[in-house]
């Protein structure tokens, strides 16, 4: 038996993969956005919202330029998705910053800080 993926699964990983890309590519020409990662996507089962998580290099500071770059760009963004991923109607798009990249630090210090105590 094959494994059977839902097509939201599949969508998310298309804007993923598209939207990584644009920024690679500069395709989206705002330098607030140039140490931006797409972390991942998450899609609402009737396909109408699609929350794209990112991560940048630096701090709050740096959060702050991104989140406005990508909202700037959203429109710019959501054209080219509906040109590449050919679908009837493109999911709404909103933008979260991905924070699991700071807990993953925090924890890895408080290990090493136990660690460095015995």
């Amino acid at each position: 038996m094959g494994l059977t993926f839902k097509r939201s699964q599949r969508i998310s990983d298309e804007i993923v993969k598209e939207v990584s890309g644009m920024i690679v590519r500069s395709e989206i020409r705002d330098p607030r956005i140039s140490s931006v990662f797409i972390t991942g996507v998450k899609i609402a089962e009737n396909l109408s919202l699609a929350e794209i998580f990112f991560t940048v290099l630096g701090g709050e500071g740096e959060k702050s330029s991104a989140l406005d770059g990508l909202l700037h760009a959203k429109g710019f963004i959501r054209s080219k998705l509906a040109k590449r991923l050919r679908m009837r109607k493109v999911p709404d798009i909103k933008f979260s910053y991905d924070s699991a990249l700071e807990k993953g630090y925090k924890v890895d210090e408080i290990l090493r800080g136990i660690a460095g105590e015995k």
